[in-house]
């Protein structure tokens, strides 16, 4: 007979202030506990786009590491998310010139979405850290330019990488995903489950404990 062991105790930390990342977590049974890291994304300086949204998801989860106790079964994740077009790195617009230019960039062409995962886990007396970066293409509607100014005027793209989302107002404007759709959201569900694994934390350990 099959021996199934305990689940191990798990508090799980998104060091994120992404409603979006909570939304993809909490739809997949799990409830994190969400610290914010407070670091200056701007003072990363590579023109390397998997590079960069590993480093910044790796400072964000070191920043939170370094404020909690390191108890064993802690889980600590960070994560960074942009757009790549033409080479081109385009993070969260902010302003409405940006996010007008960038849709009519990227309207009727397709970018790859790609979105940093660091992972620390405490277990025993070690600590496990890993970071893996996952891409997702994205294939963009040839909206008009009356669709790229209600969307504007929703607010919706300012604060969204790349200026879009898919699980909201904009959705109807990506014609096509080519990979995993929760990447595009800000987090790649199997690439964490498989992280967790290597690091030796059953992704339904979280389901038992989410928080």
């Amino acid at each position: 007979m099959a021996q199934h062991r305990a689940p191990l105790r798990v508090r799980f930390v998104l060091a994120s202030a992404s409603p979006a990342r909570v939304s993809v977590l909490r739809g997949a049974g799990v409830v994190p506990e969400v610290v914010v890291s407070g670091v200056d994304e701007s003072g990363i300086a590579t023109h390397d786009p998997p590079a960069l949204v590993g480093e910044l998801a790796r400072l964000k989860a070191e920043a939170v590491f370094a404020g909690l106790d390191a108890e064993v079964g802690l889980v600590v994740l960070g994560c960074d998310s942009v757009l790549v077009l033409d080479g081109e790195v385009h993070g969260k617009p902010y302003t409405d010139d940006r996010v007008r230019a960038r849709w009519r960039q990227m309207r009727g062409r397709r970018g790859d979405l790609l979105t940093g995962h660091h992972l620390i886990v405490v277990r025993g007396d070690e600590v496990v850290r890993s970071t893996e970066v996952a891409g997702t293409g994205v294939v963009f509607a040839d909206v008009t330019d009356a669709e790229i100014e209600a969307y504007l005027a929703t607010g919706e793209p300012h604060h969204c990488a790349g200026a879009f989302t898919i699980d909201g107002v904009g959705g109807a404007f990506v014609d096509r995903i080519e990979g995993d759709h929760h990447n595009v959201i800000g987090l790649s569900l199997p690439t964490l489950r498989r992280m967790l694994a290597a690091s030796g934390v059953a992704w339904t350990d979280l389901w038992q404990h989410p928080g």
